[in-house]
């Protein structure tokens, strides 16, 4: 949609239009330090509270929460910036070059350009309780629905024009839900293990699987399931400490149990440079069958390691 209409603008004359600078200032917003040192104090107190109580159990559930709350912050943002656009489209199919409809346009671009500034804080502090949820949960966070988009936080003081703040617009979403690299596919089951030196070992097995991988392919992105309950959570927390994008293909529950081969296909239609296969069901032995007929290379783990339990996955 943002790319016809940008096509649909390509041949318009904006020239009249004299847009503002952009409402805002780099002082208008929290500084990284700042963001920082507050959400590590507020974690570090609201933490020490559940420790060692009944509630201790629960912790997780609020870690994401607190999380989430700047995810939802940011994501409303980016909604105002969607339905500023939409009457910046508006404004322009009907333009008659009166002063009045001028004003107008301008407005609507200074609004989108607050909110995608406010929508840029916002994404910056829902990243640094990220790093916080990592290191006291130990696994990537993730929105419960949706992707976990990061924009630019370079955002110009002042946009030329109209058609270009939209193409502008639709590039930063574009970057920021596509990741760029090499596609790696990472897949593996739910597993219960006899003790935890068992779990501790296969652990550090996965991870040290993908930093060779890393070695071999340094601008590596994974692709994987995203289940949270099994090998695919190993994998996130080793991509988010490593700064490597993740791309999550979840099941299509509507599919019943074609969900899991669909996803398969989809993975495989990235064209990987590598398979990652750790233990896991039918489904992911058909995964590592498809790869190999289609000469993709499978780092073979399914084997690698002893006195695992498999489970769903």
């Amino acid at each position: 949609m943002y790319d016809s209409f940008v096509e649909q603008l390509a041949g318009l004359d904006l020239s009249g239009f004299s847009i503002k600078p952009a409402p805002y200032n780099s002082t208008d917003f929290p500084c990284g330090d700042a963001i920082e040192q507050t959400l590590a104090g507020v974690w570090s107190d609201l933490f020490s509270m559940f420790a060692d109580t009944a509630l201790e159990a629960d912790a997780e559930d609020i870690a994401w929460g607190f999380v989430n709350l700047f995810h939802r912050a940011a994501s409303r943002k980016s909604s105002q910036i969607d339905r500023a656009s939409d009457e910046i489209r508006a404004l322009l199919a009907c333009a008659d070059g009166s002063e009045v409809h001028s004003g107008n346009l301008e407005e609507q671009i200074e609004r989108a350009q607050a909110a995608e500034a406010s929508m840029t804080a916002f994404e910056q502090m829902r990243e640094t309780a990220a790093v916080l949820y990592l290191d006291e949960i130990g696994t990537s966070w993730r929105p419960m629905t949706g992707s976990r988009s990061n924009h630019s936080s370079n955002l110009t003081s002042a946009v030329v024009n109209a058609r270009d703040f939209l193409r502008s617009r639709a590039e930063r979403h574009r970057a920021a839900t596509t990741p760029e690299g090499t596609p790696i596919v990472f897949a593996g089951g739910r597993n219960s293990f006899a003790t935890t030196e068992e779990a501790k070992t296969f652990a550090a097995n996965v991870w040290g699987t993908l930093d060779k991988v890393r070695d071999q392919v340094p601008d590596m992105f994974i692709a994987h399931g995203g289940d949270s309950k099994g090998v695919d959570r190993l994998a996130a927390s080793w991509a988010e400490r490593h700064h490597v994008q993740q791309l999550v293909f979840s099941l299509d529950r509507r599919l019943g149990a074609r969900a899991g081969f669909k996803r398969n296909d989809q993975m495989l239609g990235l064209d990987p440079r590598y398979v990652i296969a750790f233990p896991g069901n039918g489904v992911l032995e058909r995964l590592v069958i498809e790869a190999k007929a289609r000469r993709i290379t499978v780092v073979d783990r399914r084997r690698s390691t002893t006195n695992i339990s498999k489970s769903d996955g």
